[in-house]
């Protein structure tokens, strides 16, 4: 991995979920009953999406009654605004590690950057896709609430990406002419297509041709 600097925080990012090791030596406290049922929720979701996620394997998996589930949560959407918040925060993590590092130049860690989502969310990783992509196809038309939680996530992972091609242009590895902000839309909309053609195809193909056009074409200078 890279090594990590202290920087400004970077709100959001891509597909992968930062695992926490322990030692022998080392005592972690006991999760909340809210956490314990949001950590379940997000590994049922991120495998099996919305709607085949039901509340009572949600229950039966955290091996928790359905008056705790309720004391926490009002609805089924509710809990699921939690679960995209958790992904939203571990996947910050990845983000801030490798956009933050600023040993490297601006272009160079945000190649890194895709290339390890590739590995985080392609054919290869334990399991494959967005859990934000793939909550989008399945409820954003039809829920208020998660179709503005979704969209509010996609605009931060946008913005932190925004940030990353402005210190590109400042330092004259883009043309001044270039508008960070939507150019930042762009790459992760080919991102997101990019990673759904992956996953109908069941081959990484569509992320690596994505990575070869993005950085040896369309930001090659």
């Amino acid at each position: 991995m890279l090594p990590r600097e202290k920087a400004a925080p970077i709100a959001l990012p891509g597909a992968r979920i930062a695992m926490k090791k322990t030692t022998s030596t080392t005592k972690t406290a006991p999760a909340s009953t809210r956490d314990h049922l949001i950590e379940v929720g997000l590994e049922l979701m991120r495998r099996h999406g919305y709607g085949a996620t039901g509340l009572q394997e949600i229950l039966h998996t955290a091996g928790v009654p359905k008056g705790s589930f309720y004391h926490h949560f009002g609805s089924k959407e509710e809990f699921t605004v939690a679960v995209i918040e958790r992904y939203v925060m571990l996947e910050a993590e990845h983000c801030q590690e490798v956009l933050g590092n600023t040993r490297q130049a601006p272009l160079r860690r945000l190649r890194r950057y895709f290339e390890d989502l590739i590995q985080t969310a392609g054919q290869t990783a334990a399991i494959q896709g967005c859990l934000i992509g793939t909550l989008s196809l399945e409820v954003a038309a039809s829920s208020a609430l998660l179709q503005g939680r979704l969209s509010a996530s996609f605009m931060h992972w946008q913005a932190s990406i925004a940030m990353v091609l402005q210190e590109a242009v400042m330092k004259g590895d883009l043309p001044k002419s270039i508008r960070p902000d939507p150019l930042a839309g762009f790459l992760l909309n080919g991102w997101e297509g990019a990673l759904l053609r992956s996953q109908a195809d069941k081959s990484d193909a569509p992320l690596n041709d994505f990575l070869r056009y993005i950085f040896e074409e369309l930001l090659a200078h």
